[in-house]
């Protein structure tokens, strides 16, 4: 029998190919809201995730973007993302992942993030550590904000949300951050402060399949997840506050200061 490391590492490289064949071919572009798009690869790669994992796991429950419903409360969860990044997709920019996470009992034990375009492979497990591609990686060792990269992420909000994204990136750049990096895919966005590149990474709105994975990556590899509150992470939609742990104290305020939007 398959474990659900086996399965979520299957799930998203037959999910990746259907993203990749569409990247190709060309996907129809639907519009959910303002700057909120879905597609037919969106759609095709999560019913063939939720396949797989239904022929090796009928009993257990599936929470993706598109169409599964899942419990939160069920004992084994799958959150899926069959294509985080669906902007970037749509303007054929080659940034984007299949996202799949399984927790027990609310907790993460696997996540997987693939681009098919860029062949970056990024697993986790729980207690095993984190690789991208088959190395090992490790949260970057910046002691101070003023030594960092900092990613950030915009929701579709166009009105206070943003304001306070803005304000909030104000106040980092006024802590001598290097730069700031807004890449349109929270999943990789996660793996980036994982293998070290960001010191750091926040939104103020994401939804569970955005950052099941990519939160359990972040803490294998010795980072930090947690709101912009500093509160564990709830299994709805939420701020995000990712870091390579040292840095979570000193950006905390100034993410929490404009969370209260």
């Amino acid at each position: 029998m398959l474990t659900p490391f086996d399965v979520a590492q299957c799930a998203a490289q037959e999910a990746g190919e259907i993203l990749r064949r569409f990247y190709h071919e060309g996907a129809a572009i639907r519009s959910k809201g303002v700057a909120d798009l879905v597609t037919d690869a969106d759609i095709t790669a999560e019913r063939r995730i939720a396949e797989i994992i239904r022929k090796e796991f009928p009993d257990h429950s599936i929470l993706g973007e598109e169409e599964n419903a899942g419990s939160v409360d069920a004992e084994h969860l799958w959150v899926v993302d069959p294509l985080d990044g669906t902007t970037n997709f749509a303007h054929h920019i080659p940034h984007f992942a299949v996202s799949i996470a399984y927790l027990h009992h609310g907790r993460p034990q696997v996540g997987v993030i693939w681009n098919p375009i860029r062949d970056d492979l990024y697993v986790a497990r729980r207690g095993h550590g984190a690789t991208h591609n088959g190395k090992a990686i490790h949260v970057g060792a910046q002691t101070k904000m003023s030594e960092s990269l900092i990613g950030i992420g915009f929701y579709y909000d166009r009105g206070a949300m943003m304001e306070a994204t803005l304000a909030a990136i104000g106040d980092c750049f006024r802590q001598q951050i290097h730069g700031v990096r807004r890449f349109g895919t929270a999943s990789l966005d996660l793996a980036h402060v994982a293998s070290g590149y960001y010191g750091a990474y926040f939104e103020y709105q994401l939804s569970p399949w955005d950052y099941a994975a990519g939160m359990l990556l972040v803490e294998e590899a010795g980072g930090t997840v947690t709101t912009c509150h500093g509160t564990p992470l709830p299994l709805h939609k939420s701020s995000i506050l990712a870091s390579n742990g040292v840095l979570h104290a000193e950006i905390l305020p100034i993410v929490s200061k404009h969370a209260n939007y």
